[in-house]
């Protein structure tokens, strides 16, 4: 048993990956599901009133099909009814039954992380849902794409191999991608930003040789190819460092390629990367570690909601809404002691430009009280990624004074991603 689990959970349609945190290790150690392979298939079965998974499912599929389900990960996402046998489930109590098996190594989980190949509100909602059924906390649930993970990864290797751009080829056996990790020029300082894109794709059918079974002559002409494919997607790059993931890069088809590859750069090959990516976030957050640098992609905010307030004794301008956060993640709640009933002050900043949008939220009506007893709660709810709301309330101040009925709310308007994103380059 394993316990205070600190953990990357990897899931696709295919399989799953769990990596976690380990004190006596330098980087997150990968689960294994056998003795070889560190993949679980994602699939659920029923047999003789025993939930069985993974290898033991696909093998009870080969012998009673109507006893296993397949496709479970996309059955949930359209949040199916499922028949197993002679009785019906929801698609998504069976995956969290298939996360919950998976996980019966750990005694407990401290904090969980789910990389996905994309990520949006239903997605983050399916799979903190299913955390939340694990006894996991709402805030120690994580939901980020491949992307992302891949990013946090980069984070806690030698600062050499991320100095300029670092290149991702990934190829699942239908299609080989190639992403490059980027810092970002923005309008925000000292601060660093990084995002990685997709920069290139093929269809699977140019790299024939990656077949287990390889003729030799279609295996030189793959090579071939893909290194035309590298060659075009680093021509005037500097690129420190490359990593190659998926099944399609088991077999050795490229040398040629590798040695491109390799050409004044570090190059590596495995299949963890997502998991231990997804299991370094769940460590930055659960250990307190700064945010920093600071993720983004098209879908996160590029604006940042601030107060001015004083924490330990350091007055400054706070993000109570911070850069680089979904929208859909970016409720919360704090109490704050005020020194006087004066309007407060919002501030909006923009990674695009120097302009801050100022926002004032009056606290007419809120009785006045002496030596900092005057407590209000702020609640920041975004009905959308272009609108925020922020609610006000006189929480009272213990025993000395009750809570009265003042509450006021505020409408803030944000430009949403907007273009801006690509403006960054």
């Amino acid at each position: 048993m394993i316990r205070d689990g600190i953990l990357g959970y990897d899931i696709n349609e295919k399989n799953c990956q769990i990596s976690y945190y380990n004190e006596n290790k330098d980087e997150p150690e990968t689960l294994e599901a056998s003795v070889d392979r560190y993949q679980i298939p994602l699939m659920l079965g029923y047999l003789k009133e025993r939930w069985v998974y993974g290898k033991e499912a696909k093998y009870l599929q080969e012998m009673k099909p109507s006893l296993v389900v397949p496709d479970l990960f996309e059955k949930a996402k359209r949040r199916e009814k499922v028949r197993v046998g002679a009785k019906a489930y929801d698609a998504v109590w069976l995956l969290a039954k298939f996360v919950s098996l998976t996980l019966e190594e750990f005694a407990d989980i401290r904090f969980i992380t789910f990389s996905v190949p994309y990520t949006n509100v239903d997605m983050s909602k399916l799979l903190k849902g299913i955390g939340r059924q694990l006894g996991v906390a709402k805030e120690n649930i994580v939901v980020q794409d491949y992307k992302e993970s891949f990013c946090q990864y980069m984070f806690y290797q030698p600062k050499e191999l991320w100095q300029y751009e670092s290149a991702l080829f990934f190829c699942d056996g239908q299609v080989i991608k190639a992403y490059m990790l980027r810092k970002l020029n923005t309008a925000a300082g000292q601060e660093t930003f990084v995002t990685v894109d997709e920069v290139a794709s093929a269809a699977i059918a140019e790299y024939e040789a990656m077949a287990p079974i390889m003729n030799e002559e279609k295996a030189k002409s793959a090579d071939e190819r893909f290194q035309s494919f590298i060659q075009s997607i680093f021509e005037k790059k500097v690129v420190s460092s490359v990593y190659l993931t998926g099944e399609g890069f088991e077999n050795e088809w490229y040398p040629n390629s590798l040695k491109m590859l390799c050409n004044g750069r570090r190059a590596f090959q495995g299949n963890s990367l997502y998991s231990q990516g997804a299991c370094y976030t769940s460590m930055r957050k659960c250990n307190g570690y700064e945010e920093r640098p600071i993720y983004l992609d098209e879908t996160r905010m590029m604006e940042q909601i601030t107060l001015r307030m004083r924490v330990n004794g350091k007055e400054g301008w706070y993000p109570i809404v911070s850069w680089g956060t979904h929208w859909y993640e970016g409720d919360g709640q704090w109490e704050v002691i005020l020194e006087d009933t004066s309007d407060i002050e919002v501030h909006v900043e923009t990674l695009t430009g120097d302009e801050i949008q100022v926002e004032k939220i009056s606290l007419e009506g809120l009785t006045p009280r002496k030596d900092y007893s005057l407590r209000l709660s702020i609640e920041v709810f975004f009905m959308n990624e272009r609108t925020c709301k922020m609610v006000l309330k006189d929480v009272g101040f213990g025993d000395f004074f009750a809570p009265t009925d003042f509450r006021v709310e505020k409408i803030i308007h944000l430009g949403g991603s907007n273009g801006q994103f690509n403006s960054m380059s």
